[in-house]
């Protein structure tokens, strides 16, 4: 199986750069894994999809406002960061220009409201700080931070809120589950009055999620590792789903590569939480999930391999084709899709 294989043509006037005024008035393409036939919807239409008694499992991860730009104190060069994840109290974060930043550098944040000083030098940008604040450090990247936007996304966002799904909740994510970003709390409220379960889970995105598949043989990739989590009352949830035949409707490819992770490791949903590294490409076979609400992928990413693996990639690829001719917006900002 080749990288190649994932691959389209997309005009770029098409990667949507800014978020719509209202979430849910995206456009739904509704594509059927078994027979390929595709209906073109908006996203409130949702609603006509799920019936009583079916699952939606949402990632209540939430996207902290990583990107910070300051001045390193011996030289005053100005210097951004972009924080990942913390380890054993350092945080790993991606710094910019990275050939600035050596061992010892001390880099000053919002005139002394945080200073990082580097403790370790790695390659492709990355370093490790050692953070000093006082405080809370949310609270401070909240003043001083703003959203990792994708690399592909050039506008500046006006609203933090509109990169965080209205249900966020579990600080820890440098990328936001974007198939989440289009439901609204009234959309919620709709779905329940239709006897459809809510469930949550916890995965918090790495930026692993926007690299590119750098081998052309898709096996030898390596995936990034992110942490996830699931409450009893989830598990609870969901193994009555499964026991009463319904469907599990998964929103996002972050929520389904938690889900059958889970599935891989016990057989069955239960409260636990670990690190997950799970690629899932042609050829898998879907323990956890029945459909999926995403959006749409970068080319020959790991994420249209998982789209493909669950509605086949000759489905999918035609599916991408005939959004690109009816001028769907694309990728984070972008409108959605519902594999049924």
């Amino acid at each position: 199986m080749r990288t190649e294989d994932f691959d389209y043509v997309l005009p770029e006037h098409l990667i949507a750069q800014t978020p719509l005024s209202n979430r849910d008035a995206s456009k739904l393409l509704v594509l059927d894994k078994k027979t390929g036939e595709i209906e073109h919807r908006k996203f409130t239409d949702i609603l006509d999809y799920l019936e009583e008694g079916d699952t939606l499992v949402l990632n209540d991860t939430k996207v902290i406002p990583a990107r910070i730009y300051g001045i390193k104190e011996d030289t005053g060069a100005e210097i951004e960061l972009l924080l990942l994840n913390e380890e054993n109290s350092k945080w790993k974060c991606l710094a910019r220009p990275a050939k600035r930043i050596k061992e010892g550098t001390i880099v000053n944040f919002g005139n002394g409201l945080l200073k990082a000083k580097c403790t370790q030098v790695l390659d492709e940008g990355i370093r490790y700080f050692e953070l000093t604040y006082n405080g809370i450090l949310y609270e401070i990247l909240d003043k001083l931070g703003e959203m990792p936007l994708p690399p592909y996304i050039h506008e500046k966002l006006k609203d933090k809120d509109r990169y965080q799904t209205v249900y966020a909740k579990n600080i820890g994510s440098a990328a936001a589950p974007t198939a989440g970003l289009h439901f609204t709390k009234e959309l919620l409220e709709k779905v329940k009055a239709k006897k459809v379960n809510i469930a949550y889970i916890t995965l918090h995105v790495g930026l692993g999620t926007f690299r590119p598949v750098a081998v052309s043989d898709v096996t030898k990739h390596k995936m990034h590792s992110e942490f996830y989590e699931m409450s009893k009352k989830t598990a609870d949830i969901l193994n009555k789903t499964r026991e009463n035949g319904k469907n599990i409707i998964s929103v996002g490819t972050t929520t389904t590569r938690t889900l059958e992770t889970i599935m891989n490791l016990y057989g069955t949903f239960k409260k636990c939480d670990g690190f997950t590294d799970i690629f899932i490409y042609p050829g898998y076979e879907f323990k956890a999930i029945d459909k999926l609400i995403t959006n749409f992928h970068l080319p020959k990413s790991t994420l249209i391999m998982l789209v493909s693996a669950l509605a086949g990639k000759e489905n999918v690829l035609k599916a991408y084709k005939e959004a690109v001719e009816k001028e769907y917006r694309f990728f984070s900002f972008g409108d959605s899709m519902f594999i049924k």
